[in-house]
């Protein structure tokens, strides 16, 4: 459901990184006349382009090393901060763009899923756990749970991302608009061909008119003139 900036970078609205879907759905574009919105949205999308692959020479890192540390909520170097900085000026931009301006956007830290055993935890974890919600919205708070829950054998799936009521909200949004849209073009289409019959209807009524021949175009035979 993301908005994509330009080819190369990672759209906004999420945070795909290496081996994920690579052609998500194309989300309706943004209505026009949005007062130069989209120069804001391809300024601030070649920004981040430029800035992660700077990162990644400096780093001599792939997408894949540098989107697991963007991902990791242990870690804290300026650089990747600012990453995520960049990335979340470039969700408000693509936001905005479709004048949806209202809704908050505050990114944290999410499993995707949990394949220990909450026998095997301390209580506050597994009371947690119990709960489904496994979303925090700061670095330290999904710090201080993973240390509770990580047993060293693998890395947790962490996902710096939005909170589901957001990304449920704007998922939502982009539906209605896409249904908007939808039936915008079917009564274009509608009309289009109304107007099509009725060139249709007037030009049968012009060829069915019958001309009488007027007597100076009536052939005689000469001897039998009337």
């Amino acid at each position: 459901m993301r908005a994509t900036i330009l080819t190369s970078p990672p759209s906004p609205l999420s945070t795909r990184g290496e081996g994920e879907q690579e052609n998500p759905p194309t989300p309706p574009s943004p209505p026009c006349g949005e007062g130069g919105r989209g120069g804001e949205v391809e300024a601030i999308g070649k920004t981040y382009y430029e800035y992660r692959a700077d990162l990644m020479v400096r780093n001599n890192q792939g997408l894949t090393d540098t989107y697991n540390r963007f991902h990791d909520p242990n870690e804290t170097h300026p650089d990747i901060l600012k990453l995520r900085e960049l990335h979340h000026q470039m969700d408000r931009a693509v936001l905005a763009a479709y004048g949806w301006q209202d809704i908050d956007t505050p990114c944290g830290f999410a499993l995707d899923y949990l394949d220990t055993d909450p026998d095997d935890l301390p209580a506050p974890a597994a009371e947690r756990i119990a709960t489904g919600d496994l979303f925090f919205p700061t670095a330290a708070e999904a710090a201080a749970f993973g240390a509770l829950i990580s047993t060293g054998k693998r890395k947790l799936p962490w996902r710096y991302k939005w909170p589901e009521a957001t990304h449920d909200e704007v998922l939502a949004r982009l539906l209605d608009l896409n249904q908007q849209r939808h039936l915008e073009e079917i009564r274009g289409h509608k009309a289009a061909e109304g107007d099509k019959a009725n060139g249709k209807i007037q030009k049968a009524k012009g060829k069915s008119t019958i001309q009488t021949p007027s007597d100076s175009d009536t052939p005689t035979i000469p001897g039998l003139e009337l």
